[in-house]
């Protein structure tokens, strides 16, 4: 079966963060990021820590376009301006995401989403991405802070009874809103396009 890895860079260093990839094997990180850019750990900006990872020998790919947690366009969010992850789970850009996420499995040794929370519990790569990729029969572990794994099936028997069904998409939201405001018409869009072009020779 194949597996999947997450991390949240958080306040790491970019030495530390390396450090936690290289304990478990990781030589992709894909980069699930709206915004790959951070005003409180500049390090962790989409050229930066791109750099810094292939100097150390590990791929970067951008695919916060297909798979970050603040998608263009109002339809993805209530007027508190949380996201509908059921409807980003069903978009065409998202699986498109998915599918080039699962070619990439099947030819790297390990591949982790990056994001910003070091916990996953709050943030988008485990309460969208990891959903998705556990109902298409791929296991997911996430990496904390402190050098622990934890596993997708693990938290999901921790809070099973509070589990949602996957048919209640409406229900199936982001915890807090991505919005300052209510949501625009573009919302959170990426800087930039993702480096690598989605292909079947691509993550």
């Amino acid at each position: 079966m194949a597996v999947a890895y997450t991390i949240g860079h958080s306040n790491h260093s970019l030495e530390r963060f390396v450090e936690l990839l290289r304990q478990f094997e990781v030589d992709v990180v894909a980069d699930t990021r709206s915004q790959p850019h951070s005003s409180f750990c500049p390090h962790f900006n989409r050229e930066s820590v791109k750099s810094w990872l292939e100097k150390s020998g590990i791929r970067y790919v951008y695919m916060g376009k297909e798979l970050g947690g603040r998608p263009e366009g109002k339809q993805f969010y209530d007027p508190e301006g949380h996201v509908f992850y059921g409807k980003v789970a069903d978009a065409d850009f998202f699986l498109r995401g998915i599918e080039r996420l699962e070619r990439g499995l099947s030819r790297y040794r390990g591949i982790a989403l990056l994001c910003s929370e070091e916990n996953p519990s709050v943030c988008h790569r485990r309460l969208l991405i990891a959903r998705v990729l556990t109902s298409r029969g791929i296991q997911v572990h996430h990496i904390r802070g402190d050098g622990s794994l934890q596993s997708e099936q693990e938290l999901l028997a921790a809070e099973e009874a509070a589990q949602l069904s996957l048919f209640e998409r409406d229900a199936w939201k982001s915890i807090p809103s991505v919005l300052p405001k209510k949501p625009r018409d573009s919302s959170s869009k990426p800087s930039e396009t993702p480096v690598f072009a989605a292909s079947s020779t691509s993550v």
